[in-house]
C-alpha cells in the first residue's frame, strides 16, 4: 500500500510570535516540507550593517540557537562589541550581541558583493543547518515607517527605542510599490497544500508581506487553503503592541477585529477558547472558525497547536 503524500506548508511570519508556532511545526512535520515567508519591513541599517530582525529570529529559532527567554538573539549571548560602540558615542538602543554581529557583517558583505537578500537568507539558513525554506518577502528594502504624534519613526525606533509609547496615526511601507516578491514566494503560496498566517502583528508583521505587489492576490486565489491564527486573545496581544496599534488606528483590538483584516484572503480563522463567543460574528465575514488553544508558553503547547492546524488540512 503506497504511503500518504506528505503535505507542504507555507507560512507567513513575523518574528517572535510567529517563531513559536514555526518551532511547533518544525517539531511535528518534516521541516523540509515547510516554507516560511518572512517580513522584512522591520529591517534597518545600524553601524553600517544591514539588520534583518525577523529573518534572524525565525532562522535562529529553527536552528535551535535562539535565546528562548527573549525570543531573539543567540542563547547565552554577550554584548562586548555594543558596549565598545557606545563608548565611541554610537547608538546602543538596539541590542546586538557579539555573535549576532557576525550574522549582520556576513549579510552586509554579501549584499555589498551584489548578492540578493534571498541569497543571504539561504546562505545563513544552510550555515546554521536549518532544513525548512526561509524566504524574505522581497529583496528590495521596504522599511516600515510609523506616523506618530511625535513625527515619523522607523518601526524599530518606535518599538525598541521608544518602547511603542508614541500614539500611532498611520503606517506606511516605504517603497513597497517598487517591491517584488522574492524568488520562490509566489510559487510557495501557489503550490502549498496549506498556507498559514502565523499569530503575528497583522499591521506591521503580516501587513508588509501583504503589501508587496502580487502576494495578497496570490493568497486570495488560494483562499480556501489559507488558515490564519489570531494573535489577539481576550482583547490583548500575545506578543508586542498589536492591541495598542489596532485601537489607535481605528480597528477593534479583538479576534473579530483581526478577522476583518484577513477576511478577503482567509478561509479558516483560528481563535483561542477565550474568544469563542466571537465565532458567530467571524463566520458572518465568510470564514470557517476553529476554536483551539493558541497560547504557546511551552514547547508542548507549540507542538499541540501545530498538530491541530495540520489536522485541519488533512
Amino acid at each position: 500500500m503506497p504511503s500518504a503524500r506528505k503535505k507542504t506548508i507555507t507560512a507567513l511570519a513575523g518574528g517572535v510570535g510567529a517563531s513559536k508556532l514555526l518551532l511547533g511545526l518544525h517539531d511535528v512535520m518534516d521541516p523540509r516540507d515547510l516554507t516560511v515567508i518572512v517580513n522584512t519591513g522591520d529591517d534597518i541599517v545600524l553601524h553600517g550593517l544591514k539588520i534583518s530582525p525577523d529573518l534572524d529570529i525565525v532562522t535562529y529559532t529553527l536552528a535551535g540557537i535562539v535565546d528562548e527567554t527573549k525570543g531573539w538573539g543567540y542563547r547565552g549571548e554577550t554584548f562586548h562589541a555594543l558596549k565598545r560602540l557606545a563608548a565611541f558615542g554610537r547608538a546602543n538602543w538596539f541590542n546586538l550581541g557579539d555573535r549576532d554581529f557576525a550574522t549582520h557583517i556576513h549579510r552586509s558583505a554579501m549584499l555589498a558583493e551584489g548578492r540578493s537578500l534571498s541569497d543571504v537568507a539561504e546562505a545563513i539558513r544552510l550555515a546554521l543547518g536549518v532544513k525548512a525554506q526561509i524566504l524574505p518577502m522581497c529583496d528590495q528594502p521596504v522599511p516600515t515607517k510609523i506616523d506618530t504624534a511625535e513625527g515619523e519613526l522607523h518601526f524599530q525606533e518606535y518599538l525598541v527605542k521608544r518602547r511603542a509609547q508614541p500614539v500611532v496615526r498611520g503606517i506606511r511601507f516605504d517603497g513597497v510599490d517598487k517591491g517584488r516578491p522574492s524568488r520562490g514566494v509566489l510559487e510557495a503560496i501557489g503550490d502549498a497544500d496549506c498556507i498559514l498566517i502565523c499569530p503575528s502583528n497583522p499591521l506591521i508583521s503580516i501587513g508588509p508581506i501583504l503589501a508587496v505587489p502580487g502576494i495578497r492576490e496570490a493568497l486570495r486565489a488560494r483562499k480556501e487553503s489559507v488558515i490564519a491564527v489570531c494573535p489577539i486573545v481576550g482583547g490583548k496581544s500575545l506578543k508586542g503592541p498589536s492591541d495598542k496599534m489596532l485601537a489607535e488606528l481605528g480597528h477593534e483590538p479583538s479576534a473579530f477585529g483581526v478577522a476583518k483584516l484577513y477576511a478577503g484572503f482567509t478561509g479558516t480563522f483560528v481563535v483561542d477558547p477565550t474568544d469563542k463567543t466571537q465565532a458567530g460574528a467571524i463566520r458572518e465575514l465568510g470564514m470557517k472558525v476553529v476554536v483551539v488553544p493558541t497560547v504557546m508558553k511551552t514547547r508542548t503547547q507549540k507542538r499541540k497547536l501545530a498538530r491541530s492546524l495540520l489536522a485541519l488540512n488533512s
